[in-house]
C-alpha cells in the first residue's frame, strides 16, 4: 500500500510594500532596499500619489512608504486617501521633512500614519539607512499576525471612576483623537496621557489634544496640582506620576527611573502611580502600540480594584501593547477607540461618578 506524501506547506506570503516618491533616486535606493531584502516584496514605484491611488484600486500592498513633499498632491493631504484606498495597508511616512519635532510630522500621525523616517539627502542612501528601514518594517510586519481575541463588550458602563489613564505608541495619536472626540466636554475628570513621542513632539501633541478633546490640555510638570477636566501629557523625557497631597488634591510627578520596557516616558509607572493615588476609581486605557509597555501597570491597576479597557485588534496600527494586556486576561473590555469614548460618555450620563 502506497501513501500519498503530504503536499508541501506554502511558503508564507511576503509583505508587500508599495514606494510613492516623486524622486528617482529615492524610489530607486528604497526599491533596492526592499528587492534586496529577502523579507520584502516590491509591490511597486511610483511618483506621485494619484498614481498610487489608482495602484491600490487594482492591487493590495501591506506597507506603503509615502513621501511628504511632492508635486500636484503632497503626502500629507493624499494620506487619508491612501489608507482608504490601501485597505489596510500601513503607511510608514519616508521624508526629509520628518525630521524630530515637525508639525507635518505630528499632523501624519494624527492622519494614521504608523512610522516615520527621516530620509536622508540624495547621494546618501547608505546601508545604515536602508538597515533602519527595513527593521522598522520588520517590527510593524511582526506585530500584524496576532490572533484577535473576541470582544468582551461593545459598549459597556464602567464602575465609577475619578479619573483617566491613557497609554499608547504606534498609531497613538489617530486612535486617541478618536476616542477623546466622544468624550463629553462636561466630563470633569482628568485624564493622564503616556504616549510614545520623542520630547520635541510634546508642544505639538498636547496642541492637537487640546483641539481635539475640547479641553485644557498641558504638558505635566513637576508638582503641578491637577486641575478637574484636563488632559495632563507625559514630557517626551520623564514618566507621569501622581501623587495625593495632605488637602486631598493630586499633584503631577516626574520620574526618569530606568522602566522594565525600556520606554521613556513609559505607560507601566503611570498606570502603578495612579492606581495608587485612585485606587478602585481609576479607569486605565490601553491603545495601540509595539511592545508590552502597560502590562504591569494593568496588573497594579487591576490588583487596586481598576478597571481597565483595551482597543481592539481590527482598529489598532499594532496590537502589541493592548493585546499584551488582553491575552494575559486583564481587560475588562476590547473595543475600538470610538467605542472607549462612547462608554466613558455612557458613564458620564448614567450614574454619577
Amino acid at each position: 500500500m502506497t501513501h500519498r506524501a503530504d503536499p508541501p506547506v506554502a511558503e508564507r506570503r511576503r509583505p508587500r510594500v508599495l514606494i510613492v516618491d516623486d524622486s528617482a533616486v529615492a524610489r530607486a535606493a528604497l526599491s533596492r532596499f526592499i528587492s534586496g531584502s529577502g523579507r520584502f516584496d516590491l509591490a511597486g514605484a511610483l511618483p506621485d500619489a494619484q498614481r498610487a491611488l489608482a495602484f491600490l484600486h487594482r492591487e493590495p500592498v501591506d506597507f506603503i512608504l509615502l513621501d511628504l513633499v511632492m508635486p500636484h498632491q503632497s503626502g500629507i493631504d493624499a494620506l487619508p486617501e491612501l489608507l482608504k484606498a490601501g485597505a489596510g495597508a500601513r503607511v510608514l511616512v519616508v521624508s526629509s521633512s520628518a525630521a524630530e519635532g515637525a508639525a507635518v510630522t505630528m499632523r501624519a500621525l494624527a492622519l494614521g500614519a504608523a512610522d516615520t523616517l527621516v530620509k536622508p539627502s540624495i547621494g546618501a542612501f547608505a546601508s545604515r539607512f536602508g538597515e533602519t528601514l527595513l527593521a522598522r518594517l520588520d517590527l510593524l510586519a511582526a506585530h500584524g499576525d496576532e490572533r484577535p481575541l473576541p470582544r468582551r463588550a461593545t459598549i459597556m458602563t464602567p464602575p465609577p471612576f475619578d479619573a483617566i489613564a491613557i497609554g499608547a505608541s504606534t498609531g497613538g495619536i489617530h486612535a486617541l483623537a478618536s476616542l477623546l472626540e466622544q468624550v463629553p466636554v462636561t466630563m470633569t475628570q482628568p485624564i493622564f496621557v503616556t504616549q510614545h513621542l520623542p520630547p520635541s513632539f510634546s508642544p505639538y501633541f498636547a496642541a492637537q489634544v487640546g483641539v481635539v478633546a475640547r479641553r485644557p490640555s498641558a504638558i505635566a510638570h513637576e508638582r503641578r496640582r491637577v486641575v478637574d477636566g484636563e488632559v495632563l501629557i507625559a514630557p517626551g523625557d520623564a514618566h507621569l506620576l501622581a501623587t495625593a497631597q495632605a488637602d486631598g488634591r493630586v499633584a503631577t510627578r516626574l520620574s526618569q527611573a530606568p522602566s522594565p520596557t525600556g520606554n521613556l516616558p513609559s505607560v507601566d509607572p503611570m498606570f502603578t502611580s495612579l492606581a495608587h493615588t485612585y485606587g478602585a476609581r481609576l479607569l486605565a486605557i490601553v491603545l495601540t502600540g509595539m511592545g508590552r509597555d502597560g502590562l504591569d501597570g494593568a496588573r497594579a491597576v487591576r490588583a487596586a480594584g481598576g478597571t481597565i479597557v483595551v482597543q481592539d485588534r481590527d482598529s489598532s496600527v499594532v496590537w502589541g501593547m493592548p493585546g499584551a494586556v488582553a491575552q494575559a486576561g486583564l481587560a475588562d473590555a476590547v473595543l475600538t477607540p470610538r467605542e472607549i469614548g462612547a462608554m466613558i460618555a455612557a458613564r458620564r450620563m448614567g450614574a454619577r461618578g
